[in-house]
C-alpha cells in the first residue's frame, strides 16, 4: 500500500467513525414524523410551532452534515442559518407561519407542477420515461388547485407535507448511518 492509499484509508475511517450520529438523528426525525402525522391540523399554532421546531431540527442536520462533506460545505452552512433562522420566526409567529407555508407549499406545487409538465413534453425524446414526470406534473397541479381552493385543505396539505419530508429525511439519514457503519467494518 502506498502514501496515498493510507491517507484515503485513515481519511474514511475518520468520516465513518461518527455514523452513530446519522442514526439517531434519522431515527429524530422518524419519530418527528410521526408526531406531526398525529395532529390534526385544528390550531394553526401548533403547526406553526411544529413547523419550527422541524426547521431547527433540520438547520443543525446541515451543520452536522458540514463535517462530512468535502464540496458543498458553504451550501450546507447557508441552509443551516437559513433553517434556524425561519425556525425562530416561525416559532416568533405560529399564527402568520400556518398561513403563509399553507399558502407557499401550494403555489409552490402549482409552479412545480407546471414545470415538469413543460419538461417532461420538451424532452420526451430525450428522456426514456417522461411519461412519468407528465404524470407526476398533473398530480402536482391538482393537488396544488385543491389546496389553494381553501385553507382548510391547505392546513392538511402542509402537515402532510412537513411530515412525509421528515418520515423521507429520517429513513434517509437511517440508510447514510447503516452505508457509513459498513464501510467502517470493512475498513477493520
Amino acid at each position: 500500500m502506498d502514501f496515498v492509499e493510507e491517507e484515503v484509508i485513515e481519511a474514511t475511517r475518520e468520516v465513518t467513525r461518527l455514523w452513530w450520529m446519522f442514526l439517531i438523528t434519522g431515527i429524530a426525525w422518524v419519530l418527528i414524523a410521526f408526531m406531526v402525522l398525529a395532529f390534526k391540523p385544528t390550531t394553526p399554532a401548533t403547526i406553526g410551532y411544529l413547523t419550527g421546531f422541524v426547521m431547527i431540527a433540520a438547520g443543525v442536520n446541515e451543520f452536522m452534515a458540514i463535517g462530512f462533506v468535502d464540496v458543498w460545505k458553504w451550501l450546507h452552512a447557508v441552509l443551516g442559518v437559513l433553517f434556524v433562522i425561519a425556525g425562530i420566526m416561525a416559532l416568533a409567529s405560529p399564527f402568520q407561519t400556518f398561513g403563509i407555508l399553507a399558502l407557499l407549499i401550494g403555489w409552490y406545487l402549482l409552479f412545480k407542477g407546471f414545470f415538469d409538465i413543460i419538461l417532461s413534453v420538451v424532452e420526451r425524446d430525450l428522456i426514456p420515461l417522461w411519461g412519468l414526470g407528465l404524470a407526476s406534473g398533473i398530480i402536482e397541479v391538482a393537488i396544488a388547485m385543491w389546496a389553494l381552493g381553501y385553507p382548510g385543505r391547505s392546513a392538511w396539505l402542509l402537515v402532510l407535507w412537513i411530515g412525509i419530508t421528515a418520515l423521507m429525511r429520517g429513513v434517509t439519514e437511517i440508510v447514510l448511518a447503516f452505508k457509513l457503519h459498513g464501510v467502517r467494518t470493512a475498513l477493520a
